[in-house]
């Protein structure tokens, strides 16, 4: 058999289920890449070998038995932001350094309820606060494609940036990631993968570290559209700890990813043409409109007029609930304690020491912007800007069955380049963030290389709680393009 840890989760279902490959062999293989390329890449914050090979002999048994669940024997990472019974839980920052949760995250027990092989933490923006994987306080993570003809260290996307390169550099078959902004469908852009944000209420949040309440969701970072169904299918579900659970269905995401796009009309939204955006870009869309009409969907031009306004307001409403939530981090009941004189140089001293530059720039944006005399000018409004782009969207969805735009205004930025600009680094997630303001589905596939020779992707944007219709519309693209050559093994080549 091939190497183990090129086969896409639906592949080695079914190699498990034929005994040509066991689950502990399976998980070995994925230690193993761990151990040659992390080093490297930087992906997992923590590994946890022992627990996946435990796991792995209890898939083992379950198969032999043909009692398999439906992720049975998967090794899979997960985001150092869902909180994991017993393993240390940071969410990249050093004012949770220490932390060891005595609870479980509703979508990773779902996981593991469903067979699911734990490899171990995945490394992320502090909090979650980032476009570029830049501001965990363990170090960068290091996308494993490169430009051509150059060996720069480019960024995998935030703030999932150690789900996208993980899963890219094989060193997972699948893996947990968050989307507040985009985090889940930028970083997918870059490295290659699959990445898709169900609709607000489709997964839990409990047990996952909050950035901003309102816009918060978890969803799967996989190689395959089939494998991003199966991986949600397991992921989402109602949940009564989390009042924002939807208690809807579950749909088969599974068996709507071959229906095709014959019947669907497709928009294509005048407003994602934004001033500056590269031809290749633009020329990438155009490239999926035409896949899409040869597939049998029906164009049509829509209008959503209050796109400019969403980086705005998300980046008011985003650092105000951020401002209100890290709150709790005071140094008092768990994390770190810098000690001081009295209580308030205590919390002085903890936050100062325990946040990053990204996140206290965030906190000090939601401060100000929830204030006195700052509020009705600036957090009302943005909120009041949010219900016209919901707005623009439900007039949209009248007219059409998904939208497509581009995921990302670029391909993936070298380390440093962007990172001293906040503005520049906020406009990565110019095309992401209205799904998020609406509370829709959005996907990102991969479409093409750019002429750099990196991973490009087109955005699906979806009707609430139709995810269905994305992985229709996804797999009509994915089978287009074709598949994406693997990203260079630079790790080896350089030793």
């Amino acid at each position: 058999m091939a190497d183990p840890t090129d086969l896409s989760i639906a592949e080695a279902r079914e190699a498990l289920a034929r005994k040509e490959l066991s689950a502990e062999e399976l998980a070995r293989a994925h230690i193993d890449a761990i151990a040659r390329a992390n080093e490297a890449l930087n992906a997992f914050v923590l590994t946890t070998p022992e627990r996946a090979l435990e796991a792995a002999k209890e898939s083992d048994t379950r198969l032999r038995k043909g009692e398999a669940r439906s992720l049975e024997g998967i090794p899979l990472g997960i985001k150092d932001l869902f909180a994991t019974k017993g393993v240390r839980t940071t969410a990249c920052s050093h004012i949770l350094d220490s932390f060891t949760p005595p609870y479980e995250s509703t979508v990773t027990a779902n996981l593991w309820n469903a067979g699911a092989v734990m490899l171990g933490k995945l490394n992320n923006d502090e909090f979650a606060m980032g476009s570029s994987n830049e501001t965990s306080h363990y170090g960068p993570v290091v996308n494993p494609w490169r430009r051509l003809g150059s060996n720069a260290k480019l960024v995998p996307g935030g703030s999932s940036g150690g789900s996208s390169a993980a899963v890219a550099a094989r060193l997972c078959m699948g893996a947990t990631a968050t989307d507040t902004g985009g985090s889940i469908r930028q970083p997918a852009a870059v490295t290659g993968t699959v990445g898709i944000k169900p609709t607000y209420g489709r997964c839990s949040r409990w047990g996952i570290v909050a950035f901003a309440s309102s816009l918060d969701q978890a969803g799967p970072i996989a190689r395959t559209v089939q494998d991003a169904a199966i991986l949600l299918k397991a992921m989402a579900s109602h949940d009564p700890k989390d009042t924002t659970s939807v208690d809807e269905p579950v749909p088969d995401y599974e068996a709507a990813v071959n229906l095709g796009v014959k019947g669907l009309t497709v928009g294509i939204p005048k407003e994602y043409r934004v001033p500056g955006m590269a031809a290749e870009i633009d020329a990438l869309w155009e490239q999926g409109v035409k896949w899409l009409e040869a597939a049998g969907a029906k164009i049509k031009k829509v209008s959503l007029p209050h796109t400019k306004y969403a980086l705005p307001s998300y980046y008011i409403v985003a650092p105000a609930e951020a401002s209100s939530n890290l709150a709790r981090y005071d140094g008092v009941r768990y994390g770190l304690r810098e000690p001081g004189k009295d209580v308030i140089s205590l919390y002085e001293n903890t936050r100062s020491a325990g946040f990053g530059a990204e996140v206290k720039r965030r906190i000090l944006i939601g401060t100000y912007v929830l204030s006195a005399g700052y509020y009705d000018a600036y957090y009302l409004k943005a909120q009041k800007v949010r219900s016209l782009i919901k707005r623009d969207f439900d007039a949209a969805f009248e007219e059409v069955d998904v939208i497509l735009t581009p995921t990302t205004p670029s391909p993936a930025f070298a380390l440093g380049e962007k990172s001293g600009d906040p503005v520049e680094m906020y406009l990565n997630d110019i095309f992401t963030v209205t799904v998020n303001m609406a509370g829709l589905p959005g996907m990102s596939v991969p479409a093409g290389l750019s002429s750099e020779g990196t991973p490009l992707g087109l955005q699906l944007i979806g009707r609430p709680f139709d995810e269905e219709t994305l992985f229709r519309t996804a797999r009509a693209i994915e089978e287009a393009a074709g598949p994406l050559a693997k990203p260079q093994d630079w790790w080896s080549r350089a030793a």
